[in-house]
């Protein structure tokens, strides 16, 4: 089964840092992207920064500039700097993983941030 672990996490004061980590616990399939999305009370999911594997990234405009995506060993990472009150969210892993032709979507269960004095 496909396991999608998140860490890092937690509470954070303003101007702060944090660094999320995604490890993907898979067999055979094959990652083509992964990403991270952030859900906050009474908004919808959206999308912060997402990597295609061997590819580009792309980062959202609320984000650019402080958060940096990166991917490693079936990981993807999220450094988030200069943290605001309103990065203040639900942030979930995404993973893309391909058998052969047929592609599928698994979510992580989500790591709270709360950026707050």
């Amino acid at each position: 089964q496909i396991q999608l672990a998140e860490s890092g996490g937690g509470l954070v004061q303003p101007g702060g840092s944090l660094r999320l980590s995604c490890t993907v616990s898979r067999s055979k399939a094959s990652i083509t992207a992964m990403g991270w999305y952030r859900q906050a009370p009474g908004n919808e999911r959206e999308l912060v920064a997402r990597i295609i594997i061997g590819g580009s990234t792309n980062v959202a405009d609320s984000v650019k500039g402080r958060f940096t995506i990166s991917s490693g060993q079936n990981t993807v990472y999220l450094q988030m700097n200069s943290l605001k009150p309103e990065d203040t969210a639900v942030y979930y892993c995404n993973a893309d993983l391909r058998w052969g032709k047929k592609d599928a979507t698994y979510w992580g269960q989500g790591t709270q941030v709360t950026v707050s004095s």
